[in-house]
């Protein structure tokens, strides 16, 4: 296939590393221009592009760019793409360490990715957001592993989530669907499936336990679980990207 990827940070420069290995053909874009990402090109075999080439280059397009970016990448990004081709939205919420706080997703109104989605003005499916960039790009297994891991994808078109979810397995991990754009916080930061590695039983006995509809009490918690994850990030040195 042929995929374009905006944004080189961890996840974006893992995911090229392997989609290039597996025979895709890749473009990838990030905010100061293709030729800063000579270094990129170089570790991942992705052709550098604007974030507009990108954007009209694949059969599936990944924007996988810090969340609080999201409303500055241009409006018409994504104008006379076809609607079949599916955009996957990678990102997360961290209010603390870089993206300041956003009422719609302090009040629990939006997901990230809705609050995305909107932003795009094009339907996103929701994935690779819960699994560090090294898994990413080194702990993918052969279908049937018993230890594979299993990555949730959320989205409310049934086509594009399926194209997505046979990408996943592709990359060497089990594809669950997580649901609803809205079910998608079962995957946010905080939550149990949160870079924890669940291979696919577990992982959909910790969906299923959840239920789809975020309770006050639910939303408390893993706000308070992912500030604390903060915390221990910016006290090891973590930067993000």
């Amino acid at each position: 296939m042929k995929i374009g990827i905006i944004g080189a940070g961890h996840i974006g420069s893992a995911l090229a590393v392997r989609l290039v290995s597996l025979g895709h053909s890749v473009q990838i874009a990030n905010s100061r221009g293709p030729e800063t990402l000579g270094d990129v090109a170089q570790k991942t075999g992705a052709t550098p592009v604007t974030a507009k080439e990108a954007a009209h280059y694949g059969d599936i397009i990944v924007v996988t760019i810090p969340l609080i970016n999201i409303p500055d990448l241009p409006q018409d990004l994504f104008d006379g793409v076809s609607a079949e081709v599916p955009v996957i939205d990678t990102s997360n919420y961290y209010p603390h360490l870089r993206d300041g706080h956003l009422p719609e997703l302090e009040s629990g109104t939006l997901t990230e990715s809705e609050w995305v989605q909107q932003h795009l003005g094009r339907p996103v499916v929701k994935v690779f957001n819960n699994i560090l960039a090294d898994h990413l790009e080194k702990a993918g297994q052969p279908a049937g592993t018993p230890s594979r891991i299993a990555l949730p994808v959320a989205g409310d078109d049934a086509d594009a989530k399926q194209k997505v979810m046979a990408l996943v397995e592709e990359l060497g991990f089990d594809a669950l669907d997580g649901g609803s754009l809205h079910e998608s916080w079962r995957q946010q930061p905080g939550t149990p499936a949160y870079c924890t590695d669940m291979h696919a039983t577990e992982l959909r006995q910790n969906l299923d336990s959840l239920g789809t509809e975020r309770t006050e009490a639910q939303h408390a918690q893993f706000l308070a679980n992912h500030a604390e994850q903060e915390k221990q990030m910016e006290a090891q040195g973590i930067r993000l990207k």
